[in-house]
């Protein structure tokens, strides 16, 4: 019995012998331990972010879905803070252009996307910080609209698009049809919009128009219109091309609504967001209202609840292209702005990881947006509007990435306007604005 224990206890610590440096070997006991200190070591301090408002229906917050993030990042990181800072869409982008200048940066803010921050001066690049699975987990629209020069200069957390919203009620009333499957030709559009613009009390005064669109920099509601005979603004070298016959006809295309066919208001070219917006949404006197994806939820709730009107979804109209388009930013993503501390750095990107997870990106339907992860699938499975907007982002062209694109929007934008309100020709003022966007900086590259 001795001379049997005595074997095991021999054979036990010759295993141990031989076993415990592969063991210190693989799993490195001492990395570990450290390893877990510098996990329990994490950064702790105070992030500064700033987002623009997006109204949450289900709280009818406009900050409500990035404050349900932060609260619960916080209570899983003890002694992390996340301070908000809202911004406006109309004076959001001038500030973001100011704090650039000055210096005056938050940690995190949505200009992921944006060339003019796509540097390392100012951004932080983040390739290095996701495995090629956790970037594979992203749509290519969504991942290709954050890189540059093989780069990734920001998060993705949602997607959305332009699309034309038909008052359905105002096409029933005159008998006029819908576009089949949501399709048009720029004609077909025409005649539609023609036959819904009429004088409703016989005062001489027309009551109904077809169509109403904002004109002004950061809104490209009009666009779709615009680029549809195959128009491009920046080439594929990065230089200005928007000037020849496609832009000219794309352009007497949208004037012609007003100046020709008679089918919008007479203030057409002069309406801000908000204005146009409530002659289709609260006065009922457009029949057609292009905008972002965020209208279908509001106009879906106000329907449901009996105070609205039922609603059906388009594309822009087809024009030589032969393909419905839209321009938009159509993916918003978070950048981090230049770190001195690694450790705040490293907390920065798991806080955008954190609101990217899978469950957080279903509750985008909140919000009226898309995912950007492809693992997310049949948010608006039930929705055939949003499901037909999701469709359109295939038929969606991104914002070019021209260094000079802030002052080039501006520019075009007021170009546009003064053709529409008929100060300019289509031909005068694209033009006008090549000339102008050749005194730029870089002649327009």
């Amino acid at each position: 019995m001795k001379k049997a224990f005595k074997i095991t206890i021999s054979f036990a610590l010759i295993a141990f012998i031989f076993i415990w440096p592969i063991y210190v070997f693989i799993y490195k006991p001492a990395q570990i331990e450290k390893q877990n200190n510098e996990k329990s070591e994490e950064w702790k301090g105070l992030i500064q972010l700033w987002d623009f408002p997006r109204v949450d229906s289900k709280t009818g917050s406009r900050y409500g879905w990035i404050q349900d993030k932060i609260k619960k990042f916080e209570k899983q990181n003890p002694g992390v803070f996340i301070e908000l800072t809202p911004l406006d869409w109309k004076k959001g982008p001038n500030k973001l252009e100011v704090s650039l200048k000055t210096g005056n940066l938050p940690d995190i803010a949505p200009i992921g996307t944006e060339y003019i921050y796509m540097n390392e001066s100012v951004l932080e690049p983040l390739e290095e910080y996701f495995t090629k699975d956790e970037i594979k987990e992203f749509k290519y629209l969504a991942m290709n609209a954050v890189t540059k020069d093989e780069k990734i200069w920001g998060v993705p957390f949602m997607m959305t698009t332009y699309s034309m919203f038909l008052n359905a009620e105002i096409f029933k009333q005159k008998g006029v049809e819908l576009p089949l499957d949501g399709n048009w030709t720029y004609e077909e559009f025409v005649e539609k919009m023609k036959a819904l613009t009429w004088d409703d009390n016989s005062d001489g005064k027309l009551d109904y128009y077809g169509f109403i669109s904002p004109i002004k920099p950061d809104y490209y509601n009009l666009w779709g219109i615009i680029l549809s005979d195959g128009a491009e603004i920046v080439n594929d070298k990065g230089e200005y091309s928007f000037y020849g016959e496609k832009a000219i006809s794309g352009l007497k295309k949208a004037v012609d609504l007003k100046q020709n066919y008679k089918v919008t208001p007479e203030d057409f070219g002069l309406y801000d967001e908000n204005e146009a917006w409530d002659l289709f949404f609260n006065q009922r006197t457009i029949a057609v209202y292009p905008t972002g994806s965020w209208a279908a939820k509001t106009l879906l709730d106000k329907y449901q609840s009996g105070e609205g009107f039922e609603y059906v979804v388009a594309n822009y109209p087809i024009g030589d292209r032969r393909l419905p388009i839209s321009l938009n930013n159509s993916v918003s993503a978070y950048g981090i702005f230049k770190q001195e501390d690694k450790g705040k750095l490293d907390m920065c990107i798991k806080f955008l990881k954190f609101i990217t997870k899978d469950n957080y990106q279903k509750e985008l339907e909140r919000l009226g947006v898309f995912p950007v992860k492809s693992t997310v699938e049949d948010t608006y499975i039930n929705d055939s509007n949003m499901k037909k907007i999701e469709d359109c982002l295939s038929y969606t062209i991104p914002l070019p990435k021209h260094k000079e694109w802030n002052e080039i929007d501006r520019i075009l934008q007021n170009q546009i306007r003064l053709a529409i309100i008929g100060e300019k020709t289509a031909e005068e003022a694209i033009e006008e604005a090549r000339k102008q966007v050749m005194q730029l900086n870089g002649g327009g590259r």
